[in-house]
């Protein structure tokens, strides 16, 4: 299951600073507009405890984690929607993504130059948003003169449900909202607004790059995000990029643990970063153990035993015949599968199951 997120931001916000810390790409990190013209994509392990003290029991070959993409996408500017700066090749690249870590400077630094003269992540919020909006617009209007005369003349009910979801999206579009700001009442209208694939329907996460002063607490500007961003659906996380890129220069886990703890961090924001993303694109994990391998497989939050068994091959979801599942909790305890077994802790399921975080699954199938 590739899933992808995609960075970004307006030049020199810490963008590609805070790619090269997620990612063994290195991506440029230089004082001046777009340095990151191809879009960098680095393949990033999602931190899970679980999977380590399940290999301390079931001593397998390897581990296996699971993985998110993220998308490093070149710095926009205003005006890109219609073609200013990097333009339509910006949101191309953003268009291709499930997820937005849109990246904001809260620090100030005379020496890092700031591509509006001054320091203020509402505004930079703002021109994003306006250019993404501008997009979304343009698309909603061409699909609406597709379909207007058939809905209102033609009695076809396709294209009055389309001209009512695509309508509420002009509605709010015009008000310079987002458009995952627009809620519907049915989870048939919810699906078809997903497939127009809007650049402001996406999930957004808003990382807010701080100094090390405010790296635990944030500040008056992480402040102001927070108050800009309460009618959005959308999480905020503080990072403080160029810390997370002193921690990725040392070489053992404790000497970034020693680090971490001196500066007030229980965890680095880069993990925060990852688990973060990866609860935005609505997924979970669920969990294999055996001698060759213990591994983490990626799922979407309500999906049933059946369609999890799809993710490791698709022959599994064909010819599913049931789920023998060991609650993570249970299989730490008992020690064992054995062990669970003989404590009748491990329960056999069928097609109709919606798998949850952390079960370790083993699928029965005939094909």
């Amino acid at each position: 299951m590739s899933l992808q997120c995609g960075i970004v931001g307006l030049p020199n916000v810490g963008k590609s600073t805070l790619f090269n810390c997620l990612s063994n790409a290195k991506a440029q990190a230089a004082n001046f507009p777009f340095c990151t013209i191809e879009p960098n994509v680095g393949v990033i392990t999602v931190p899970d405890e679980r999977l380590n003290k399940l290999a301390e029991l079931v001593n397998p070959q390897r581990i296996v984690p699971t993985t998110v993409e993220i998308v490093d996408i070149a710095g926009l500017v205003k005006g890109a929607s219609k073609g200013e700066g990097l333009g339509n090749k910006f949101l191309a690249n953003i268009r291709e993504t499930d997820a937005i870590l849109h990246v904001l400077r809260c620090f100030d630094d005379e020496n890092v130059t700031h591509v509006d003269g001054t320091v203020d992540p509402v505004r930079d919020k703002e021109i994003i948003d306006a250019e993404l909006q501008l997009k979304d617009l343009e698309t909603i209007e061409s699909r609406i003169q597709r379909v207007e005369k058939q809905a209102k003349t033609g009695g076809d009910r396709d294209a009055l449900r389309a001209f009512n979801v695509y309508s509420k999206f002009r509605d709010a579009l015009q008000k310079g909202l987002s458009a995952r700001t627009v809620e519907f009442d049915n989870k048939e209208d919810e699906k078809f607004a997903k497939e127009l694939y809007l650049l402001t329907y996406k999930p957004v996460m808003y990382v807010c790059n701080v100094d090390e002063a405010s790296a635990v607490n944030g500040n008056k500007y992480v402040d102001a995000i927070r108050e800009a961003t309460k009618a959005e659906k959308a999480e905020i996380l503080i990072v403080a990029a160029k810390i997370e890129s002193e921690i990725a220069e040392f070489e053992t886990f404790e000497e970034r643990e020693m680090f971490l703890n001196e500066i007030g961090l229980e965890e680095s924001g880069v993990a925060r970063l990852i688990k973060a993303a990866y609860h935005l694109l609505n997924l979970q994990t669920f969990l294999t153990a055996g001698p060759q391998e213990v591994r983490a497989w990626t799922f979407h939050k309500g999906w049933k035993a059946p369609q999890c068994a799809g993710v490791i091959h698709t022959d599994f979801e064909k010819g599913f015949i049931r789920a023998e599942v060991i609650k993570y909790e249970d299989f730490i305890s008992y020690g064992s599968e054995a062990a669970v077994k003989e404590a009748g802790k491990m329960s056999v399921e069928g097609k109709e199951y919606v798998v949850q975080d952390g079960d370790v699954m083993h699928f029965r199938f005939n094909v």
